[in-house]
């Protein structure tokens, strides 16, 4: 290849992908093939040249969760980088001398990996807050790429010569916060705890797990304290374990886990006094839940790597990053560039909890009565979620959601008649069939796909929870580009106010088709 650029490194990045047909093999193995994730990914590091005790040097704070860790994340790279910006850890005496003679000119530099992205897959490995740039996710994509290739000596002839796609992807930001020696990093999980390949840090600063979603026991057919012992998994020997407030049986279990662990120390976050006064930057109440751990995260981090103590109270540092935090596609208000008429509503959700959560958002009179002055907008609601989920009772906890928001605010309104045009369409990007090269999904069965299943499926309950809502207002559609024309096609004198929902991957693609990645990210 003569020239490596970014968009060469996503497409061999999507080569990684597991399909459909492996993904029902997995899910039918009943979840053994996650077992071998921790070692399989040693053994990928080892191969380039890393042994698990080198990530020590990141100076870890690994967050889980089934709902919020990456909003926890996300405030609590927001709180290190406003509380030290000008800290380094390590720093020895003679650097602190040059800075303070201005010879010196250090900063602090936080990792922060997450997943999934929105637009671009360069946004899941950030460095104090942005996206390593596309020159830099192929430089070190393809120095990871090159080293699997080169070095293919493997311990089981049978594992791949290179990992899949997540694990590569966090093979990848190792290997790019090591190389650029940041001072903190924060790492999210990307499913589970015990076997997710995050979990090869052998000594992270500190551990914790965001909420624990009952709704998660249908979807995963697990029971709570199953969640609870995945997540606990985190939990590390001599490192403190924190936790938001879970339902009883899950916080039993990861107390026990913290113990058998041999944590330091295990706390369910208090809450700081003051914080449900302040506007956070990520909009919806259960925001309020994440801010509150991530401040514990930051202040037994800041505690232990630079022996600062905090009362119960919030220094206005931490104040001014929940303030300042963002986090796209999450309770995210974006009015269109080149449609002043139309703002569009986004989140993510896509758990029944979650969902009801961005109905309590969208329906309080500070977001969907933004100006009484304005006659009632057109409201549309875009709606997907992945095949195998209860479509139809994600949508009926988000009808019972509204009607009690609207009961709860006094207002007049018919929760049945709220929306005047609701979509379902897949995650395809364009009107073509064809994907944006970041947004390609592979692991959705072409069944599905061709007779669009979900979503006639999605289009079936919503009709049968509201058997009066008009039919040809009832839209099933191949792609978001086709539900970004209906859009458009409704441009009148009103205001348009669409929400997008049940989907990050879907969230993503209204970005970038309705081009709103200005805006939002």
């Amino acid at each position: 290849m003569s020239t490596r650029s970014y968009n060469d490194a996503v497409e061999c990045l999507n080569t990684l992908q597991s399909n459909f047909a492996t993904l029902e093999a997995s899910r039918q193995s009943g979840g053994s093939l996650v077992k071998v994730a921790i070692p399989e990914t040693i053994e990928y590091l080892g191969r380039i040249g890393y042994k698990p005790e080198d990530l020590n040097a990141l100076n870890v704070i690994h967050v889980t969760g089934t709902k919020g860790k990456g909003s926890t994340c996300a405030f609590t790279d927001s709180i290190i980088r406003q509380v030290k910006p000008n800290w380094k850890v390590g720093q020895h005496s003679l650097q602190w001398l040059g800075m303070l003679l201005g010879l010196i000119s250090v900063r602090n530099t936080t990792g922060l990996y997450t997943s999934p992205h929105l637009i671009a897959v360069r946004e899941r490995i950030r460095i104090n807050g942005v996206p390593i740039s596309e020159e830099e996710f192929a430089r070190y994509f393809f120095e990871v790429w090159d080293r699997l290739g080169e070095n293919n000596i493997r311990a089981n002839p049978e594992t791949h010569l290179r990992p899949m796609y997540f694990r590569f992807i966090t093979i990848v930001a190792f290997h790019a916060f090591l190389s650029l020696k940041v001072d903190a990093t924060i790492l999210e999980v990307g499913v589970g705890g015990t076997y997710d390949c995050t979990n090869v840090v052998p000594n992270p600063i500190v551990t914790g797990v965001s909420a624990l979603g009952i709704d998660h026991t249908a979807v995963l057919g697990k029971t709570i304290k199953e969640i609870a012992w995945q997540k606990g998994g985190i939990y590390k020997k001599g490192v403190p374990a924190l936790t938001s407030n879970q339902p009883e049986d899950g916080l039993q279990v990861l107390r026990e886990r913290a113990a058998e662990s041999q944590a330091s120390e295990f706390l369910v976050a208090p809450l700081v006094p003051g914080l449900s006064t302040i506007k956070l930057g990520l909009s919806g109440k259960h925001q309020y839940q994440n801010a509150n751990l991530a401040v514990h995260l930051a202040k037994t981090f800041l505690r232990k790597q630079d022996s600062q103590n905090f009362d119960d109270t919030l220094p206005q540092t931490f104040v001014t990053a929940l303030q300042d935090t963002k986090w796209p596609g999450r309770c995210q208000v974006v009015p269109d560039p080149a449609h002043k008429n139309t703002t569009w509503f986004l989140d993510g959700a896509h758990t029944a909890e979650s969902l009801e959560c961005c109905m309590q958002w969208f329906v309080s009179p500070d977001v969907s009565l933004r100006d009484s002055k304005e006659t009632r907008p057109v409201r549309v609601m875009i709606f997907n979620c992945t095949s195998g989920r209860s479509g139809g009772s994600f949508l009926g906890s988000m009808l019972s959601k509204m009607a009690a928001q609207l009961a709860l605010h006094g207002r007049e309104e018919n929760h049945l008649t709220f929306f005047d045009h609701v979509i379902f369409c897949s995650n395809v990007t364009y009107t073509d069939g064809g994907f944006k090269s970041d947004l390609t999904v592979k692991n959705l069965s072409d069944a599905d796909l061709l007779h669009l299943k979900t979503q006639n499926d999605l289009a079936s309950a919503w009709k049968s929870l509201v058997p009066s809502f008009p039919e040809n207002h009832v839209h099933v559609l191949p792609s978001i580009e086709h539900a970004v024309n209906i859009v458009r096609d409704l441009q009148t004198d009103h205001n348009v106010d669409v929400l997008v929902a049940g989907s990050l991957h879907l969230v993503g693609g209204m970005i970038e088709v309705a081009g709103l990645s200005k805006e939002a990210l």
